[in-house]
């Protein structure tokens, strides 16, 4: 299952970032993973929410102009290499990983990445048939 991930671009600037924070936090939306991305003028902030509905609304109230794009959320094994459990497949399958981030928090023992990539479909068929535990709906109501 594919979860939402938000992102918006922002002057880089102090302050910018928390400024996000804070409208989200004010209105009860939690932040469960965050990537910022920079370049001299500008950074894309990507994120996923325990509501990602009520964010976007948000976000464009305060001026934000949010995009939405899907993304997996995967489980990857807690030790050295445990990454590989996520990647060998994919590279097998000639999936392109465009960025990847670590969730905040934990739904078991093992770490949890968000994962972008450019076929989303197959790259969540190809992972589930290599045992890796593809994560949905509870991202969201942790």
């Amino acid at each position: 299952m594919c979860i939402k991930q938000l992102s918006v671009s922002l002057e880089n600037i102090p302050g910018k970032l928390s400024e996000v924070s804070e409208c989200l936090g004010k209105e009860g939306v939690n932040i469960r993973a965050i990537s910022v991305a920079d370049t001299s003028d500008i950074s894309t902030v990507r994120f996923i929410v325990d509501d990602p509905v009520k964010a976007v609304n948000v976000l464009k109230s305060y001026g934000y102009s949010p995009k939405e794009t899907d993304v997996i959320a995967v489980e990857t094994p807690d030790h050295p290499g445990g990454l590989n459990a996520v990647l060998k497949p994919l590279r097998a399958a000639q999936i392109n990983v465009l960025y990847l981030y670590p969730f905040l928090g934990r739904v078991s023992d093992q770490a949890i990445l968000i994962v972008g990539v450019d076929k989303i479909k197959e790259a969540q068929e190809v992972l589930q048939k290599n045992w890796v535990r593809v994560l949905g709906k509870e991202i969201y109501t942790l």
